[in-house]
């Protein structure tokens, strides 16, 4: 059975972004988190009209950085996930379970990325500088992104259930970021025979 739910992930998710030295889970899960926050950020300051191009540059690479990070963690929680459901080696899988097209990993992802839409649409909400219609409008959308942040850990919680029962399965999907990989990247290539 699980040593995780996923209430402990949404939970987590709007009250941390401690750092860690991931080998279990839901270490994996926090620092997952922390690269989103710190994505997050990079992508909120690369959008400055009056940066410098310089400063615009270092956001990308932190961006390209922090996106690699991220799916690393996502590809780790679904390791340790599949070990801890048993499934992990292929022949393991029940013949009749379904494969799931997510992986629990990747919509823990998405749950981390939608508390971080929740912690700003809030700030929106305390804002004093705006109009009634962007507070007003602010809470509508906070309440939809808490619903669908609430359908999806519903969803990732049937996932992990179905597949410690045994009627579905996923598996790890690599991402292979070539843009971040200079043996694969073209212009990078190029680059590296001046």
């Amino acid at each position: 059975m699980m040593s995780i739910t996923l209430s402990e992930i949404t939970q987590f998710h709007d009250s941390h972004l401690a750092p860690t030295n991931p080998s279990t889970a839901f270490e994996w899960i926090i620092a997952n988190h922390r690269f989103n926050s710190q994505l997050w950020d990079e992508e909120d300051l690369a959008r400055r009209t009056k940066a410098s191009d310089a400063d615009i540059a270092a956001n990308k690479r932190a961006i390209d950085k922090f996106n690699q990070a991220r799916n690393d963690a996502v590809e780790r929680i679904d390791e340790i996930l599949l070990v801890d459901l048993n499934i992990a080696d292929p022949r393991s899988v029940a013949k009749n379970a379904v494969l799931h097209s997510e992986t629990a990993g990747a919509m823990i992802d998405r749950l981390s990325i939608m508390a971080l839409k929740i912690r700003a649409m809030k700030k929106q909400i305390e804002r004093t500088d705006v109009d009634a219609d962007h507070i007003e409008s602010s809470k509508t959308k906070l309440a939809q992104l808490l619903q669908q942040r609430a359908d999806l850990a519903e969803n990732c919680e049937k996932l992990l259930h179905n597949c410690a029962e045994g009627s579905c399965y996923f598996k790890v999907y690599r991402q292979f970021k070539m843009y971040n990989d200079p043996r694969y990247n073209p212009v990078l290539v190029a680059e590296s025979k001046l």
